[in-house]
């Protein structure tokens, strides 16, 4: 009987682990595509011909976002990209609240032909905790 409780034993542990590294494979796989840091982002926009695409929900858009940000929300971003079509060959820094959102904005931007799309590392919410200025 106590073989069968080691190796059960065993196996809960066995699959305790595979459960960890599976949580924390989960979030870097879900961000995919090119980030900018804060410091980039600011650089990219002070030279101009830089497209903001802000992809929150109007809602959240309205309560604060970055300087000249276009809002076109994630799940209206693909019937909505010949919007930002003309802005095709300009720097697109795509913006959410964390960052997560804007990582699968990219991957629609660069599908549509936008070479220069790139995340803001940490979204809105590491903008604002660096004290860097939005508009309402």
């Amino acid at each position: 009987m106590k073989f069968f409780t080691d190796n059960l034993f065993n196996l809960l542990l066995l699959a305790l682990i595979i459960a960890s590294g599976i949580a924390l494979l989960v979030p870097v796989l879900q961000r995919r595509g090119a980030k900018v840091s804060l410091l980039q982002a600011t650089q990219f926009m002070n030279q101009g011909k830089t497209l903001v695409l802000d992809v929150r929900d109007a809602e959240e858009f309205a309560s604060g976002h970055l300087q000249n940000a276009k809002n076109i929300p994630l799940a209206e971003l693909p019937n909505r990209i010949k919007e930002i079509e003309k802005s095709k060959n300009a720097t697109t820094i795509a913006v959410c609240d964390r960052g997560i959102r804007s990582s699968s904005a990219v991957s629609v931007l660069k599908n549509a032909g936008f070479e220069q799309a790139f995340s803001l590392e940490g979204g809105l919410s590491a903008w604002k905790a660096q004290g860097l200025p939005t508009v309402k």
